[in-house]
């Protein structure tokens, strides 16, 4: 093949993505006769498995929810095909051949030195059954997922137009055509896959389909030529010369390729089929979990086959499993602590303790993740040694950061590839684990897709959470507000559809907590839902406040702080989000001082910032991770904090006066928690936009002599919590 002239795709970025739950351990190009083809590797381990990509539509982007899951126990393969992702742009047709994308794939298998591999492809051109019939040597196993060219195209029963000719319409498929993607590619990527993700509540998949799609334009498009092995007739004679063991995976509501075609390729191939009900055109995206376990089930019958240049890496392994009967157990739990911010950790240690009063010999593991585990590790919890594959939500949502300003909705949905690792984790813990019960402190991975995948669930499930209902931000207009709103209607559905999942379901607050909002247009009130669905703990702390205030001068002489001083604690949490917050405070130090004799500020960093980063001026004392930090609050003045719930209701519960400072376009800070505090008559707030360091140094004289008059917290909340979940033990 003559060497063409290819413009390279974007720049490979040189910074960590935290919306990805694994790094890439090796990342290049393959040059290919002039073309450069983008791979990435994941993981070291002998089983290899290569995640073939479709046409150029989309990258190898498009396999996120697979390859976190699949390298815990597999080297993987991915690489972007020619005119797309940070693959090259060649501008001749004849780069476009099915064969060359096939050849590529033998390429990257020679560069990794892999003899065999199992494939795994996604709407696929017929470039992995070029590789499967005329390469067998190489493929150990084939799975195909909604295999295209082998099938019919439907569009759903909709009109097909001709591709090149000039249309009067632009409706419906008709944006299949030459002329409208030169007018109007986005137009068309966006509706390509409304048509891809047919079920209900897709969002997220189309919207990444669609950022995907947007990498390449319609003049790279254009210049593909016809695939080889495109029609049907063809790619069911070539798929007969497949000699590997072969998985269909198909989808029943597939507007794009007839699902009644699966059998048939089942049929010539001897393959496994395996149908997903109510599934459209991309189940690994839409049904990730239950792919997931089909591909990995598939990759444990094909191992015997493997040999990757080390010799046969057999599944038959001997191992031993030990199942006790089950009146000779010992009561277990799994308990799962979300990591935005350190206050699940108090919360749920102390429920933990209540628990163990009542069950003195229930064990419990603990699948969390930093900061959450320097909490529990302090306290001699035994933590799950899974929870070393969690991706990191922390690192994420600081990543989504900027300034004092985090969109926690937006943020949280950009966390879906997380999420998927998370449950996958999870699965793995329960079904290896013998547990009577799963507690999940506002675990939403394991909530959202237990709902997705209700067979999986195998033991007792409490959910908690201090918030209910997804609420829009004002400067996310009218596409945030639809968002919301379908989010919280597919969790309206789940749980009225499913109420088995949820043994319990406990609001960490009582019903006057709850805001006085809508979940959407034509949804309930959020209040009334959610008293129907939860029980009421009240507020949880975690440490039983009264007693350290009632001897709290002795308190301040324990911490070291001096009867003469003024101590003005600054904290913001453990994910690292409010660093900005953190340095503007610090800022304030020499003017509040001037105004407050005797001041001493304790800045807390927190585990995810570095101390000696924040330039603290002389007088502020900047310290690291504090393991009790809540004896410092009962033991204050005055605290000044980001605007989260459980450092905020802890000073509530301590008595003591602060500010607080919500995050802009964080829908919880400043609509639940705001609520709240305001229900308890609590704190002040400020806006950190409209507040300078003067600013805060003068709030900080007003307030700190204030006399408190909220409202008192209760104290059994824990107790209570543990009343409900230990029935279920």
């Amino acid at each position: 093949m003559p060497t063409l002239t290819a413009p390279r795709g974007p720049a490979m970025p040189q910074v960590l993505d935290h919306t990805r739950a694994r790094q890439p351990d090796a990342t290049g190009h393959l040059d290919r006769d002039g073309v450069g083809v983008y791979w990435e590797r994941f993981g070291t381990a002998r089983r290899t498995i290569l995640l073939m990509p479709t046409w150029q539509i989309v990258h190898s982007r498009m396999w996120k929810a697979q390859v976190p899951y699949l390298a815990r126990t597999s080297t993987v393969l991915t690489f972007d095909p020619r005119g797309n992702g940070l693959s090259d742009r060649p501008q001749d047709a004849a780069a476009y051949d099915r064969r060359l994308f096939a050849e590529d794939a033998l390429a990257l298998l020679d560069l990794h030195g892999v003899e065999r591999a199992m494939v795994v492809t996604w709407c696929d051109e017929g470039q992995s059954l070029l590789l499967a019939a005329h390469h067998p040597e190489r493929v150990s196993g084939l799975a195909m997922i909604t295999a295209y060219p082998v099938a019919h195209p439907t569009h759903g029963g909709s009109p097909t137009y001709p591709f090149d000719a000039i249309l009067d319409t632009e409706e419906g498929w008709a944006k299949e055509n030459r002329h409208y993607w030169l007018r109007d590619w986005p137009g068309f990527v966006e509706f390509y896959f409304s048509q891809v993700f047919t079920e209900r509540h897709s969002t997220k998949q189309i919207e990444d389909a669609v950022g995907w799609g947007n990498e390449t334009d319609a003049a790279t498009m254009l210049v593909e030529a016809e695939p080889t092995y495109a029609h049907r007739e063809n790619a069911i004679a070539l798929a007969r010369r497949v000699a590997c063991p072969m998985l269909v995976i198909q989808g029943t509501e597939d507007v794009l390729a007839d699902p009644a075609d699966a059998p048939t390729l089942a049929e010539v191939t001897g393959a496994r089929l395996a149908i997903i009900g109510g599934a459209g055109h991309g189940p690994a995206s839409r049904e990730p979990v239950h792919v997931n376990l089909l591909l990995n089930a598939f990759a444990n019958e094909v191992e015997p086959m493997m040999t990757n240049g080390v010799g046969p890496q057999s599944a038959a392994t001997p191992s031993t499993r030990t199942w006790t009967r089950a009146l000779s157990r010992k009561r277990r739990a799994l308990y799962i602590s979300s990591p935005i911010g350190l206050g699940h950790a108090m919360r749920d240690a102390g429920i933990a303790a209540e628990l163990r009063k009542r069950h003195p010999d229930l064990e419990i593991d603990w699948l969390a993740q930093h900061p959450v585990t320097a909490v529990l590790e302090t306290r001699g919890e035994r933590i799950h040694p899974l929870s070393s594959e969690l991706a990191s939500e922390s690192a994420h949502i600081a990543s989504e950061s900027t300034d004092h300003d985090l969109n926690a909705f937006q943020a949280i949905r950009r966390m879906d590839e997380i999420l998927v690792n998370n449950f996958m984790v999870f699965h793995d813990a329960v079904t290896e684990g013998e547990y009577d019960l799963v507690i999940g402190d506002e675990a939403w991975d394991v909530d959202y897709y237990l709902h997705e995948n209700p067979e999986l669930k195998t033991t007792a499930f409490v959910w908690m959470t201090d918030f209910v209902g997804w609420l829009p931000m004002p400067d996310g207009g009218d596409r945030e507000a639809f968002l919301t709103a379908d989010y919280n209607e597919e969790m309206i559905e789940h749980v009225e559809r499913f109420p088995r999942l949820r043994d319990r379901a406990i609001f960490v607050g009582n019903p006057d907590d709850i805001v006085p909002d809508g979940f959407g247009p034509g949804l309930p009130a959020i209040r009334d839902w959610t008293e129907r669905h939860y029980a009421f703990s009240g507020y949880i702390t975690g440490f039983d406040p009264a007693p350290l205030v009632e001897r709290r001068e002795e308190l301040r002489s324990e911490l070291g702080y001096r009867p003469d001083e003024r101590v003005v604690i600054v904290t913001v949490g453990g994910s690292g989000v409010g660093e900005a917050l953190l340095r503007r405070v610090v800022a304030a130090y020499p003017e509040a001082a001037r105004r407050v004799n005797g001041l001493r500020m304790i800045a807390v960093a927190g585990p995810r910032i570095d101390p000696a980063s924040l330039n603290a001026p002389r007088g502020v004392e900047v310290r690291a991770f504090v393991p009790d930090l809540y004896r410092h609050l009962v033991a204050c003045d005055l605290a000044v904090v980001q605007g989260g719930l459980t450092t905020t209701m802890e000073l509530v519960a301590a008595g003591r006066p602060f500010l607080y400072f919500p995050l802009a376009n964080h829908f919880e800070q400043r609509r639940h928690v705001r609520h709240r505090l305001e229900r308890y008559g609590a704190g002040r707030l400020m806006e950190y936009a409209e507040s300078t360091p003067d600013d805060i140094a003068v709030a900080i004289a007003e307030e700190i002599d204030r006399p408190v008059t909220s409202r008192p917290v209760e104290r059994d909340g824990a107790a209570r919590a543990a009343a409900l979940i230990a029935e279920l033990l």
